[in-house]
């Protein structure tokens, strides 16, 4: 009997971890069943791009795993048994459980309205596509001189404030940061940061903090309106909640707690990956939720499962951070270069050269979910470790 990964959520990390999975692998030992709601790859570090009218490329899944050996099932996961060592799905309305050996969680994160009155009801995200595309439709409708309102300082709304702000100059565009403009930026980067905001003409309210949204205005905690026809919400992301409804050792966030090689802490046959996992890098620090995670944990956890089940030697997690990318639009990039534990250093790289290095870095990260391998040869390995092939006990079989 095959040996079942099944991987959950084909994001950056989830995608790449089944690519990786399948490659590293034997399929007559395995099989590698990669579970999401949608038919086709979203690049989630472009929706601010999406939101304002670009059209982005087409990247199915039937192509990117072609003759892989991946077998991609459309679904909705609605529930996790790790104790059971099962997941239950809905497809076309019908109901399935998929029993696993091994599971791979990668739900990932979407928006976090932060319990703001008014927000979920009336806010603007774009944490996913179908919010992207909420945005996109809104936006086209507005007229010369109406007031955007951009709620969040952090990379998401710097990158959604300048691309509105380009490709819409009509529009009125502020940016609501809770702390100083690019507080967290190096001189030279926050010097850049202001230079473009401000050739953009997009307002900051710097040090605000928003307490009440409603569908034309937004409140401030110091009881100051500011107008908005449009409010986009970025303040951070929440993770899927289906992990804090299992046994899993979770954080008070509920992301999956991990070991260095992204195995849960409480039951050996689960990892995490991406948002959905807490793992600690460089200066026992979590790593942030962010591409630039999520990709490499799932490189690490597919070569630990690999590891395990063939024999061979355990990776070690290296891990770390080298830089933050920010576009500013499409003319105008950031690259903010950083130490091991994400902390900015004077070194950066501004201007075009910056958004083309951004461009290549967006570019390469959906290369990758073709090639997790990073288009180097790799051997199926067989399984040797019998054991993991045989079928999970219950505890009522046993």
């Amino acid at each position: 009997m095959k040996h079942r990964i099944v991987v959950l959520g084909a994001g950056y990390s989830g995608a790449v971890a089944a690519g990786r999975l399948a490659r590293r692998l034997h399929r007559d030992d395995v099989s590698v069943t990669l579970v999401n709601a949608e038919p086709d790859f979203v690049e989630r570090v472009r929706m601010h791009q999406l939101a304002t009218g670009q059209e982005l490329k087409a990247r199915p899944f039937a192509e990117l795993f072609a003759g892989t050996g991946v077998e991609l099932r459309l679904a909705k996961v609605t529930a996790v048994d790790a104790d059971a060592k099962s997941v239950t799905v809905v497809a076309d309305g019908a109901e399935e459980v998929l029993a696993y050996d091994t599971l791979v969680y990668a739900l990932g994160s979407g928006w976090n309205d932060q319990g703001v009155p008014g927000t979920a009801e009336h806010a603007y995200e774009i944490a996913g596509r179908p919010g992207a595309l909420r945005l996109r439709e809104r936006l086209a409708s507005l007229g010369a001189g109406e007031p955007v309102v951009v709620v969040g300082g952090g990379l998401t709304g710097l990158e959604a404030a300048t691309e509105i702000a380009e490709a819409r100059p009509d529009l009125d565009v502020a940016l609501a940061a809770r702390g100083a403009l690019g507080d967290w930026l190096s001189e030279k980067g926050r010097g850049h940061l202001r230079r473009v905001v401000d050739r953009l003409g997009i307002t900051v309210h710097e040090n605000t903090e928003i307490a009440a949204v409603d569908a034309y205005r937004v409140k401030t905690a110091d009881g100051t309106v500011v107008p908005a026809a449009v409010t986009i919400w970025t303040t951070g992301f929440a993770v899927h909640p289906i992990a804090s409804a299992t046994t899993l050792e979770v954080t008070d966030r509920g992301q999956i707690v991990v070991d260095d090689t992204m195995r849960s802490v409480s039951h050996p046959d689960v990892y995490a990956v991406g948002d959905a996992a807490r793992a600690m890098g460089p200066g026992d620090k979590p790593l942030r939720m962010s591409c630039a995670s999520g990709v490499p944990m799932a490189w690490l956890a597919a070569d630990s499962i690999a590891a395990r089940l063939t024999g061979g030697k355990l990776p070690k997690n290296t891990i770390r951070y080298f830089q933050q990318c920010i576009s500013l639009g499409r003319k105008e990039g950031l690259i903010q270069f950083v130490t091991a534990d994400d902390q900015a250093v004077e070194r950066a790289l501004t201007g075009r050269l910056a958004a083309r290095y951004k461009e290549l870095i967006c570019k390469s990260a959906a290369w990758g979910i073709a090639n997790p391998t990073m288009g180097m040869p790799v051997r199926r390995r067989r399984v040797v470790q019998q054991e993991a092939l045989r079928p999970a006990r219950t505890e009522a079989a046993a």
